[in-house]
């Protein structure tokens, strides 16, 4: 079984922390002592992972990025498939909230949104298994841990996922810059699939075919988009803002 190698504290701590079992060796630079440093030891050592020293330049060699002097050799990623979004709403109660990214291919903005995601609440993060960033070091580096604890599933055929979860009650809603009602003006409390366009292109068509609601984010200044995550943050939250309230205002 090959290994990846996973590097930044964040990412190896969550590992360790969340699939233990995944890890295997866990390489720090030498001279690296710090708190947070001997935090890692002390959780790499509660769990049986052994642990070994090595030179800065030789890490840098392993992989491409900031390693912060952390690099560990984990079992390859876990990318889960359709049939864990039915266990998944089977087993939520209230109302889900799902993320779809629809052929993001850079990494650095999938790991930020997969961070995000995890932050506002979302229940999973759906993508596309054609065009689509999956999960690399890079995207666990960049997500600092979510990575290891939201699911991101990839499905083959989008479209046919969207109809599915819609017959189970969840209402679409897509984003697109000429859209009418603003995210805002949404009602995001119920059971939502929030859809995020690619770099650049938005949603495919067949994609926004199938959405029950169409949204954009009002922009007050001379740029006229937001980069996919930045957007994505500020959906999801605008979603976990409205679902406080709503609670707040049951009490």
């Amino acid at each position: 079984m090959s290994l990846e190698k996973i590097y930044g504290v964040h990412a190896v701590e969550a590992l360790l922390r969340h699939h233990p079992k995944r890890v295997k060796q866990v390489w720090l630079a030498e001279g690296r002592s710090e708190p947070r440093v001997q935090a890692l030891v002390e959780l790499a050592t509660a769990n049986k992972v052994a642990i070994g020293q090595a030179e800065r330049r030789e890490m840098d060699v392993w992989v491409e990025g900031v390693h912060q002097g952390v690099v560990a050799d984990v079992s390859p990623s876990q990318v889960w498939g359709e049939a864990m979004l039915d266990e998944l709403l089977d087993r939520t109660e209230g109302a889900p909230l799902l993320l779809v990214l629809d052929g993001v291919t850079d990494p650095h903005n999938l790991g930020a949104c997969l961070r995000s995601a995890d932050a506002a609440g979302a229940l999973a993060v759906i993508v596309p298994k054609d065009k689509s960033a999956t999960l690399t070091p890079v995207v666990r580096k960049v997500a600092c841990g979510a990575a290891e604890v939201i699911p991101l599933v990839a499905v083959t055929n989008l479209a046919r996922t969207l109809e599915k979860l819609q017959q189970r009650g969840l209402w679409v809603v897509g984003t697109a810059g000429e859209a009418e009602v603003s995210i805002y003006d949404q009602d995001l409390t119920g059971p939502t699939i929030l859809i995020m366009g690619a770099e650049g292109k938005g949603m495919r068509r067949l994609t926004r075919e199938h959405c029950d609601y169409l949204v954009h984010l009002p922009m007050a200044g001379s740029v006229s988009s937001l980069n996919v995550s930045v957007a994505t943050g500020v959906c999801l939250f605008e979603a976990q803002r409205q679902r406080g309230a709503k609670a707040k205002a049951k009490k």
